[in-house]
């Protein structure tokens, strides 16, 4: 009896490391033995800019959810940190996501760890931001388009004051980001000749760096000599605004973009002239569909019917949306009509009289 256990016990410990074997592997293999893993990774670059937070990331696994029951969303925020959204990326594919959904901090530095993604096999869509590398598809909008729309919102503004011996400071966005090249450029491309440039620096996103700038540009030209201010965001334009008042400015042109809630307060509050309305949902939801079919294998040929060129010259399907300039106009025709912010939430008791001479209440 003794000696008829000892095959029988190893038998059974056998088919246990076996099982067990199994198991590691399954845990560890982000490859075609996980066929059925339905796993999208979300990695947004800052939570300074309220969208991503706020609007971006809960619309994006809301549609998810809607597009496909059995998939599920890991998300990340990089803090605006370009080596912590790389760690990120490579703990996703460890994780054994199928197709991560990037807005890249830094669109070159991201580029080795999109390869290693790929390499393993992993899917991936530019978000907002065009990344590098070989990069699966790509949804934003047409950013050059949101440039001119500053551009031509300041024109617009200045009105007969906009000759070309008219000061213009410009505050752009992070040159890490391949969209502040083309809002600049967008924007270049409509106040070049029609007014003077006459300070231009990058703002990094940040509202205190675009107040040092400012405070800077008002040094070297004079309070009195600027005519208006080109501002990439409206973080930035925050910042700035803050600055004009400190030095006694007002009643300057002033842009924005993103259509923040501060910023609207302040268009209506008559200190920011205009923003860009990049509808979020849309965005948001286009880029869920090409995660979904992704994930699931399916085309996306009709959905990135366009073709865009990123920094390390991959050609990427794309998907550019078009995007909306918002002044105390028509605020009510955009991000109030669209849900993006109630009236309620614009015209509080700081901002009432303000509202109700913008016929907001």
């Amino acid at each position: 009896m003794r000696r008829a256990a000892v095959p029988v016990l190893v038998s059974a410990l056998a088919l246990t490391a076996a099982a067990c074997g199994k198991a590691g592997d399954d845990d560890n293999d982000s490859g075609s033995s996980d066929s059925g893993n339905k796993s999208i990774g979300l990695l947004l670059p800052d939570s300074v800019t309220t969208r991503y937070e706020q609007f971006d990331r809960p619309f994006f696994e809301a549609k998810v959810k809607e597009l496909c029951d059995d998939c599920t969303v890991s998300y990340n925020n990089a803090g605006a940190d370009a080596a912590k959204q790389a760690q990120q990326v490579s703990t996703m594919v460890t994780k054994g996501v199928k197709v991560i959904v990037i807005s890249a901090q830094d669109s070159a530095a991201i580029k080795s760890s999109i390869d290693a993604a790929v390499k393993k096999g992993v899917k991936v869509v530019a978000y907002d931001r065009l990344a590098q590398g070989p990069v699966s598809a790509y949804v934003s909008f047409d950013n050059e388009k949101v440039g001119q729309l500053q551009g031509q919102a300041l024109l617009d503004s200045l009105g007969s004051k906009a000759t070309p011996s008219a000061n213009v400071v410009m505050i752009n966005g992070d040159d890490a980001d391949p969209n502040a090249a083309l809002f600049k450029k967008g924007a270049h491309s409509v106040l070049d000749g029609k007014v003077k440039i006459a300070y231009e620096q990058s703002g990094l996103w940040k509202d205190s760096i675009a107040a040092q700038k400012m405070k800077a540009a008002i040094t070297q030209l004079g309070a009195k000599n600027i005519a208006g201010v080109y501002a990439a965001n409206d973080g930035m334009a925050g910042g700035i605004a803050t600055t004009l008042k400190g030095a006694g400015i007002s009643g300057i042109p002033l842009t924005g973009q993103d259509a923040e809630l501060a910023g609207i307060q302040r268009i209506v509050a008559g200190t920011q002239s205009s923003t860009v309305y990049k509808a979020f949902k849309p965005e948001a939801d286009a880029a869920a569909q090409l995660a979904v079919n992704l994930v699931e294998g399916k085309s996306i040929d009709s959905l990135a019917t366009t073709t865009m060129t990123n920094g390390s010259g991959d050609k990427v399907p794309s998907q550019l949306l078009t995007p909306v300039s918002v002044t105390v106009a028509n605020i009510n025709d955009t991000v109030i009509k669209d849900k993006l912010y109630t009236v309620d939430q614009i015209c509080t008791s700081a901002y009432a009289a303000a509202c109700k001479k913008a016929g907001l209440q």
